[in-house]
């Protein structure tokens, strides 16, 4: 036995390792039969899993640079839509007028004031006047005297409405059109004396 034949050391070959056996192992009879050691193969898993993250690797950088010219094109096509429909929507060009619009103008002493004058109320629409008792308890009346808020006496809480009942109706008229405790002047209205009472009388109508 040499020493070179024991220093055999295996050899890559195409992705693979060959290992070689020492010469000594080649023809050395083996009852009576020669024996032939054939080259064995391994399969180098290490290169397999690299090719497979690198083509992974490229599969979905491809799809993100998909997904960012997408985003992208779709930006630019609202933008322009944007540009050409919503921004010049006559509703919403109102809407931007009216909110750049000043809230309150200053009349200063000594000069012309003229173009602050406000129309006069004939010329603004009628206002919505209830035509009943009913109508004016359920417009403003119910939102405090349905619940019992901010001390107003509750709708079939005799006990309550008795002592004002008692005071009589025209001081009932009285109190709603000057206010009393957390109730402003006509109910936060500007209905006309005759609506007032309506209200009054409807609702002194439930609870006697």
């Amino acid at each position: 036995m040499c020493a070179t034949e024991l220093r055999a050391r295996p050899r890559a070959r195409d992705g693979y390792f060959v290992i070689r056996r020492p010469a000594l192992y080649y023809d050395k009879p083996l009852g009576g039969f020669p024996v032939d050691f054939q080259r064995v193969t391994v399969a180098n898993n290490e290169s397999s899993d690299r090719h497979f993250f690198n083509s992974f690797s490229l599969v979905l950088g491809c799809l993100i640079a998909f997904a960012v010219v997408l985003f992208v094109v779709a930006r630019l096509i609202g933008v322009a839509s944007q540009s050409k429909n919503v921004l010049v929507d006559p509703m919403r060009v109102k809407d931007v007028e009216r909110n750049l619009a000043p809230f309150a103008h200053v009349a200063v002493a000594g000069h012309d004031n003229s173009a602050l004058n406000i129309a006069p109320a004939s010329n603004a629409p009628a206002a919505d006047v209830p035509t009943t008792g009913e109508q004016a308890f359920t417009k403003v009346c119910s939102a405090c005297h349905a619940q019992g808020i901010n001390g107003a006496p509750k709708m079939g809480d005799h006990a309550a409405w008795g002592p004002r009942i008692a005071q009589g109706k025209d001081a009932l008229y009285a109190h709603v059109i000057a206010g009393k405790g957390n109730m402003p002047p006509r109910a936060g209205t500007t209905w006309p004396d005759a609506t007032i009472h309506m209200a009054v009388d409807y609702m002194v109508s439930l609870n006697k």
